[in-house]
């Protein structure tokens, strides 16, 4: 007779059943966290467009003005895996509600700035208490909802994390056009108004655990802090300095690398650590890190280079970009919920290994950039990589996350926003100097074959002379020099752009190999569906 024949005594405890799930108030909060989440994401891109209308507005000189996006991401680092901790110290909710209300009155400061000080020390608070959002909301999407449909949340969640950095610039741009660069602040508070309160009247999601508060790791906290902010700072200033020509970047890496191996053994050895790294015993979650790290890149480097080129190259203006950018968000959005339905349905590595590929393929596509690109060709690879990076970003979070224990979750989904952010931040960096680079030995290159010694230089001197001459110039040999040697220079920056869609194409490659490693498990069922606590 088997165990579920039994009666009487002898009988196992029947399992209580699963409480219903109040399905409006879930989305509801859920939603209000959702939309906190994308103004967070949002604000790291708004201001790209925008730059030289900010620098105007608050005097600031060329090299000051890229610290109103250091600012902000440099101090986010920091509290991003930190939010875990306070999550399971305060709770979700009273988490969230600090942050947006930080953030919101920040964003407000900020907008109000009337010199350079003022901007970047308000963007760094923002940027500090805007961090919870991100994470936060990623743990309840496995927290909250019942293991069946965790994969809508991440749609939701993908889409977010996707949308809001592609369409910042695009939004940026218009802003400033429509407005002024004010509003790209200010237009944080009625949408997070909105969040704080849907979260605050539907978000009560989990507990906090009071206890926690007692033996709280101070030293482990001075070192995550000081190893996130010096790493954060090399990878942001690092190909601007010269990397370790400059003693700052150099004394800078050193001090990271210490203080970060002193966090390590610290979180290792402490008998209550901010960050639970047992995660890493999971096999998927390591290989999810290294995935997350590769969308970061493709997300973060992609959404760079390409405004980067449309100005510099084809001159496009601020309102311009925003729109040509347009197509890899709307590709985004319309594949999200197509995406959601796939991963469901299939051995999830399958749609990492494709959404990769594709985004492998788009970048490949940008290898054979030329000065003639502008929308129509940008719209190819943004298409292909808006798709690839939707699908592979669901799947593997999906995958990465549903193995683990529910007690990890929360600190699991702060260390995978950790990744896929500073690995963005690093590609970008790589990126920034490798342009440099590149165009130069692009540059060298194209000279030595070009000189007034060939034949093909002869021939574009001979033909440039003879144009200029006809029309005039007094010295038409010496334009006809000029001439050559900026085109030269621009075919050198074109190249120099198409190697770095190609490092992308790589990277994005061995993103899809990763996948072919990882190992569908059970997902895990120690989570519980949200059922909204009684109101008293």
């Amino acid at each position: 007779m088997t165990a579920a024949t039994l009666t009487g005594p002898d009988a196992p405890p029947a399992e209580a059943a699963a409480p219903a799930v109040n399905w409006p108030m879930l989305f509801l909060g859920f939603g209000g966290m959702a939309i906190g989440q994308f103004m967070a994401i949002l604000d790291i891109q708004i201001v790209a467009a925008s730059l030289p209308q900010i620098q105007a507005g608050v005097g600031a000189s060329a090299d000051q003005v890229s610290w109103i996006q250091t600012a902000y991401l440099i101090p986010e680092v920091v509290m991003i895996p930190l939010s875990a901790y306070l999550a399971r110290l305060w709770g979700t909710q009273r988490v969230f509600l600090a942050s947006c209300g930080g953030f919101v009155i920040m964003s407000v400061m900020a907008g109000m700035s009337t010199n350079i000080d003022m901007m970047i020390i308000f963007r760094a608070m923002q940027g500090f208490v805007g961090g919870a959002m991100v994470p936060t909301v990623f743990a309840t999407a496995f927290s909250a909802f019942p293991p069946e449909r965790r994969v809508t949340a991440n749609v939701v969640t993908g889409m977010i994390v996707t949308l809001a950095p592609t369409i910042g610039p695009s939004l940026g741009g218009h802003l400033t056009d429509w407005l002024n660069w004010r509003w790209l602040f200010f237009i944080n508070v009625v949408p997070g108004l909105l969040s704080m309160f849907l979260v605050g009247r539907w978000g009560n999601f989990d507990k906090g655990d009071q206890r926690l508060a007692h033996n709280f790791d101070w030293f482990g906290l001075a070192m995550m802090a000081i190893f996130l902010i010096s790493m954060q700072y090399v990878v942001e200033e690092g190909a601007k300095d010269n990397w370790f020509e400059d003693d700052a970047i150099l004394w800078l890496t050193v001090l990271a690398l210490v203080t970060g191996a002193v966090f390590l053994w610290r979180q290792l050895s402490y008998f209550q650590p901010i960050i639970q790294l047992r995660a890493f015993a999971d096999r998927n979650f390591s290989l999810g890190i290294l995935m997350a790290a590769t969308s970061g890149l493709a997300l973060y480097g992609g959404t760079f280079l390409m405004p980067l080129y449309l100005g510099r190259v084809r001159g496009f203006s601020a309102a311009e970009v925003g729109t040509t950018m347009l197509v890899s968000g709307l590709a985004m959005f319309i594949t999200g919920p197509l995406a959601g339905r796939w991963v469901r349905a299939v051995d999830p590595r399958i749609p990492i290994f494709v959404g990769y590929s594709m985004v492998a393929w788009g970048m490949w596509l940008g290898h054979a950039v030329n000065g003639e690109w502008g929308f129509a060709e940008f719209a190819a690879v943004q298409a292909f990589r808006g798709v690839g990076v939707m699908v592979a970003m669901i799947a593997s979070t999906q995958l990465t996350m549903s193995t683990l224990p529910m007690h990890l979750i929360k600190d699991a989904s702060g260390l995978l926003n950790l990744a896929r952010n500073t690995a963005g931040a690093v590609g970008m960096a790589i990126i920034a100097s490798n342009l440099t680079t590149q165009a130069a030995v692009h540059m060298n290159d194209i000279t030595s074959r070009m000189d007034r010694s060939s034949i093909e230089g002869q021939a574009m001197m001979s033909g440039l002379t003879h144009r200029f001459a006809q029309l005039g110039l007094a010295d038409p040999e010496g334009a006809a020099y000029k001439a050559m040697h900026y085109m030269i220079g621009q075919k050198a920056q074109i190249l120099a752009f198409g190697d770095a869609f190609a490092f992308m194409a790589v990277c994005a490659a061995l993103a899809a190999l990763l996948a072919l490693l990882a190992k569908p498990g059970k997902i895990h069922p120690g989570g519980r569906a949200f059922t909204p606590e009684p109101e008293h």
